[in-house]
């Protein structure tokens, strides 16, 4: 079945349903929203703990509600949300192989906008040795099998070990708690978690080795910074953090990948190299907050209005790219004007001075007077980006203590 939409969505997670909302309000035509999962909601569906904004009487949201408010408000703006939907390919441009319940489809839309995600690496793809025993999981994984079986913890196990040392890892923790297991230890890399893990051993400047057992997780052999080597008997192993775009429709689409981030290059109003296809939030790198997320969706809006009426497409601009102790820095284009940055450290920085150059003419200098951490971004306001020439070369953004 062939169909046509004005606007497509594909991913009804924070940052899809805050664009979806917004565009039907603006009168954008059809906006249609994909999502594969049974639900809409994203990632906050799964995440019962405070942390996502407050409702219109000032009380806190959980991330189930506010999953369910953004669904309310991207229906009652006049979009439609459909769920256990898979877009599989693309079968021209702005076209898109469609799997649903009711069987094949080809989508075409005037303006396609990406909101896929960013999910966890495995543990096939973080390469640690061993056996494929059950109970390996992610705090993804983990938060479904909560959520779908309520806090009982034989769905789990009974002992648990955490790798990671950021709050996403303190989630996990929580989490195992709330379903009565025992947490053995938290596992970190980190020379000091990013959190406290409070009454949980914390291992610091260690390494999962091996994972042990067959048909059952027994145990994990770990590896501290000296080298000695140990042994944590558990039934369950948690990896978490450690985030990748899910840029299959990116990849798929042959776009370019910004390198810091994995997921498409975009320029500050969220387009990609390819003419009406756009892109926001968790998709571009991982991970921000669902509210940060959300605020992208909103953004590209103007963008995608902007492309409905007929303006052309702007032609690519000045690569972005992060140097030093930098792991990103995004967008990874600048168009005409200045643009708002987001920079994220490879490890903990203390007031470091931050430095934006273009042809090897520094055009901003500047301390900052925090502390840049690796699970949290930092935003550079617009005057980070003045002065940039789209005649001139590409910009860096570096950093030193």
């Amino acid at each position: 079945m062939n169909r046509t939409v004005d606007v497509l969505v594909v991913g009804a997670g924070p940052a899809g349903l805050a664009a979806a909302a917004r565009l039907a309000a603006a009168g954008a035509g059809r906006v249609e929203v994909l999502e594969r999962d049974a639900a809409a909601g994203g990632v906050p569906r799964h995440c019962a703990r405070p942390g996502f904004g407050a409702d219109a009487r000032g009380r806190a949201l959980d991330g189930p509600a506010y999953a369910r408010r953004a669904v309310r408000q991207a229906l009652r703006a006049g979009a439609t949300v459909r769920t256990g939907v898979s877009a599989t390919g693309w079968a021209g441009p702005l076209t898109l192989d469609v799997t649903a319940p009711t069987g094949l489809e080809r989508v075409r839309a005037r303006a396609v906008v990406l909101a896929t995600g960013a999910r966890e690496r495995p543990r096939s793809a973080r390469l640690v040795p061993g056996m494929r025993p059950a109970g390996v999981l992610t705090t993804g994984e983990l938060q479904r099998i909560v959520a779908r079986f309520g806090p009982r913890g034989e769905h789990i196990g009974r002992r648990a070990v955490v790798v990671g040392g950021d709050p996403v890892a303190r989630g996990a923790v929580r989490a195992l708690r709330a379903a009565g297991v025992d947490v053995a230890a938290v596992v970190t890399g980190l020379a000091s978690p990013a959190v406290a893990f409070a009454g949980v051993p914390v291992l610091t400047g260690t390494v999962v080795a091996e994972l042990l057992g067959r048909g059952r997780l027994t145990g994990v052999a770990v590896r501290g910074g000296d080298g000695r080597a140990s042994v944590l008997r558990c039934d369950t192993v948690v990896f978490t953090g450690d985030w990748i775009p899910d840029h299959e429709l990116v990849r798929a689409c042959g776009l370019p990948l910004a390198p810091g981030t994995r997921g498409p290059l975009t320029d500050h109003g969220f387009r990609t190299a390819e003419p009406g296809v756009f892109a926001v939030g968790n998709l571009l790198r991982g991970v921000e907050p669902a509210l940060v997320a959300a605020a992208e969706g909103r953004a590209v809006a103007g963008a995608v209005l902007e492309r409905l009426a007929g303006r052309p497409w702007p032609e690519a601009g000045v690569p972005v790219t992060a140097a030093g102790p930098l792991r990103w820095v995004a967008p990874g284009l600048l168009g005409p004007g200045s643009a708002p940055l987001l920079v994220r450290p490879e490890r903990r920085l203390v007031r470091p001075v931050l430095t934006v150059t273009q042809d090897g003419v520094a055009l901003r200098r500047e301390r900052l007077g925090g502390t840049l951490v690796p699970w949290r971004s930092v935003r550079l306001g617009e005057r980070w980006t003045t002065g940039v020439t789209l005649a001139g070369g590409p910009v860096t953004v570096d950093a030193e203590e």
